[in-house]
């Protein structure tokens, strides 16, 4: 079957979103600017450092995301959030943390009655994380 990876966009900023999240969740980070692609030169040079497509892989986590922003802007909303499925207790308190800093910690991890370790935040760029730790199925 196929795969769904969650896509961010940013308002500028995404490179140090990017980051920020490979520093709380490890892994691979790939970054290509506009001012490398091939649309460098149809874009305003203001636009060169911005990301035109991000890449972070964690294991089998990947989270992609770019500055590009259509003509209607951006518009943060709580309708989509990312859900950390993490494989301990320990791993899904550090992510939480580490997610957490300079962000909302919105309900903080619980005990909860069908068997997890949950909760949510909104991270300092406006993205709203569910971090899990499914105790029950382990």
């Amino acid at each position: 079957m196929a795969s769904i990876n969650s896509y961010l966009t940013f308002n500028g900023n995404c490179k140090e979103a990017m980051r920020f999240y490979q520093d709380c969740l490890g892994g691979e980070l790939t970054l290509q600017s506009i001012g490398e692609s091939a649309m460098a030169g149809d874009m305003p040079q203001i636009m060169a450092d911005k990301i035109l497509h991000a890449v972070l892989i964690v294991n089998d986590i990947v989270i992609m995301g770019t500055d590009m922003i259509d003509d209607s802007g951006l518009v943060s909303g709580n309708t989509v959030a990312l859900m950390l499925n993490c494989d301990t207790a320990l791993e899904s308190k550090v992510c939480y943390e580490r997610l957490a800093r300079g962000g909302k910690a919105s309900h903080p991890l619980q005990e909860t009655f069908w068997g997890s370790l949950f909760g949510n935040l909104v991270d300092r760029y406006g993205n709203n994380w569910l971090i899990n730790y499914d105790k029950k199925f382990l």
